[in-house]
């Protein structure tokens, strides 16, 4: 059983699918702390002068220590988040205007984990990939279990026999830490394809080009 746990991303780049390919259940690590200047809540796009620009998804202020599963839109996200989609003409122009995966980002939904969940649903939908994911906050694991002892905690409860990880991943994790559980730890090969967002790769790049190259790069390295 080879498993990902990964937090989840805003529309990210092309390689974070590649954990999808290459395993057979993704865990969502949402029981963590949200970074605020990460990935989770926003991407970047080109904006109306073609420059790379913010998309950020309008949440509510909380405290510093509120985990991923707890983050909520603010509470005038309805008048906000159509705004700062207009930034982004492209999003409503050909080929994208129709797009299944545009359909999702325009609606909030209940909760923004919702939303960024949906997101890496349909885009593993579009680029045919298998969808078979669960929140590691269903085990509600006590807080005292931190970093990696808290990865292989989730990995054992779903019978990991591998625990696979991205390329830039290599620094956080023991081998022989896992070895100890009898999970063996490894690491997707580094992406060499573009890192703008799925969604401008969408936008330019044929579905099955795309999902070509996201599998041909799945490969899984010790």
């Amino acid at each position: 059983m080879r498993v990902a746990i990964m937090q989840p991303y805003f529309i990210p780049y092309a390689g974070y699918f590649r954990l999808f390919c290459a395993t057979d259940l993704f865990v969502i690590y949402d029981c963590v702390q949200f970074v605020r200047r990460g990935w989770i809540h926003r991407n970047r796009l080109l904006n109306r002068n073609n420059q790379l620009e913010w998309l950020t998804l309008p949440l509510k202020k909380m405290p510093q220590q509120t985990q991923i599963q707890h983050i909520a839109f603010a509470d005038d996200c309805n008048m906000v988040w159509p705004e700062r989609l207009r930034v982004f003409p492209k999003l409503f122009h050909e080929p994208m205007k129709d797009n299944e995966l545009l359909q999702n980002i325009l609606q909030l939904g209940s909760s923004p984990l919702e939303l960024i969940v949906n997101s890496l649903k349909k885009t593993c939908n579009i680029l045919g990939f298998q969808w078979n994911a669960v929140y590691s906050s269903s085990l509600c694991l006590p807080e005292s279990i931190r970093g990696q002892d808290r990865i292989i905690e989730i990995a054992k409860h779903f019978g990991a026999t591998e625990y696979i990880n991205l390329s830039g991943g290599r620094e956080l994790y023991n081998a022989d830490e896992f070895k100890k559980h009898a999970i063996k730890l490894k690491f997707l090969s580094e992406y060499s394809g573009s890192y703008d967002s799925i969604l401008e790769r969408l936008s330019i790049v044929n579905v099955d080009d795309l999902s070509d190259e996201i599998a041909d790069q799945s490969k899984i390295n010790d």
